[in-house]
């Protein structure tokens, strides 16, 4: 059965909201992403970055992951910021990528500076440059050199930078999103939606959750701890999908199709590739203990 490490809710918290991270161990959701971008002003962000090794030591003992989102390589503080998160042994969220070189920078940084191969690089989209070069991006997902492992998109600054109106269906977002995640599996990665804005509105995060699962995203970016359930809801395999894969793993474990290609369950056809997809949501269900 394949390893599945579960991304269904992967919430922001500032690096200099005390509050926020003091409740870390009491959090239900899959991920958080410690944030020193864009939450952070300029004046504050060298002494946020000096907490970042406490809140790594310190970080709650169970399986959330923890994945620190540094300011871009080019300002003053990128590079500074992904060398403190590879001495906590935290992944690593690029802001601002443009195109495979910010990636493949980020990644020599860490070789040489003898980062652990478990800290992974993931990757903002959050602009139409980065759009326009999705493919290049999503290939280094297939060189294990390369460290990375994950696109995040980032909507609100797709809808600031290109100028489409906001609705509540995503409807001017969608062509992108979809390409997304379209280059992610091309490229072997994960992939997870942008934030809802409207923290209040729990109907309609709920329902931009569940056509985002619709979608093939693996996840969403939360920005508030409210929206985690919600997420991880809409995520989880559905009871009859997980009866339906156990179904499949069943009937080709039976003796007489053994090196059969293609059977029969339940008047339909079923193929092998039933059975990787089957193997795959019946392992993501045991990560979730779903």
């Amino acid at each position: 059965m394949q390893t599945y490490r579960p991304r269904r809710s992967v919430l922001y918290i500032p690096a200099s909201n005390d509050r926020a991270l003091a409740k870390l161990a009491t959090l239900a959701c899959d991920a958080v992403i410690i944030d020193l971008e864009d939450a952070v002003p300029p004046a504050d962000k060298v002494a946020v970055r000096e907490k970042l090794a406490g809140i790594l030591t310190e970080r709650p003992n169970r399986r959330c992951e923890m994945i620190v989102r540094v300011n871009a390589l080019g300002t003053e503080w990128g590079i500074d910021d992904v060398l403190a998160a590879a001495k906590g042994e935290a992944d690593i969220l690029l802001s601002k990528v443009v195109t495979p070189r910010e990636v493949l920078e980020a990644g020599d940084l860490l070789d040489d500076n003898f980062a652990p191969d478990t800290v992974k690089l993931w990757a903002m989209v959050e602009t139409p440059r980065a759009l326009l070069n999705i493919g290049a991006l999503a290939e280094l997902g297939r060189d294990p050199a390369s460290r990375f492992t994950c696109f995040v998109a980032g909507t609100n600054d797709l809808v600031k930078e290109t100028g489409v109106l906001a609705t509540p269906d995503q409807r001017y977002l969608m062509p992108w999103l979809m390409q997304l995640v379209l280059a992610a599996r091309a490229g072997g990665l994960d992939v997870l939606d942008g934030v809802f804005n409207d923290f209040r509105d729990a109907d309609g995060f709920a329902r931009e959750c569940v056509e985002a699962a619709a979608m093939g995203f693996d996840g969403k970016s939360l920005i508030h701890p409210a929206q985690i359930e919600a997420a991880n809801r809409a995520f989880a395999p559905a009871p009859e999908a997980l009866a339906q894969a156990r179904a499949v793993k069943a009937a080709f474990a039976l003796p007489e199709n053994a090196g059969k290609g293609v059977i029969a369950l339940d008047g339909k056809m079923v193929e092998r590739l039933h059975l990787a997809q089957a193997e795959k949501l019946l392992a993501k269900a045991a990560a979730i203990g779903a």
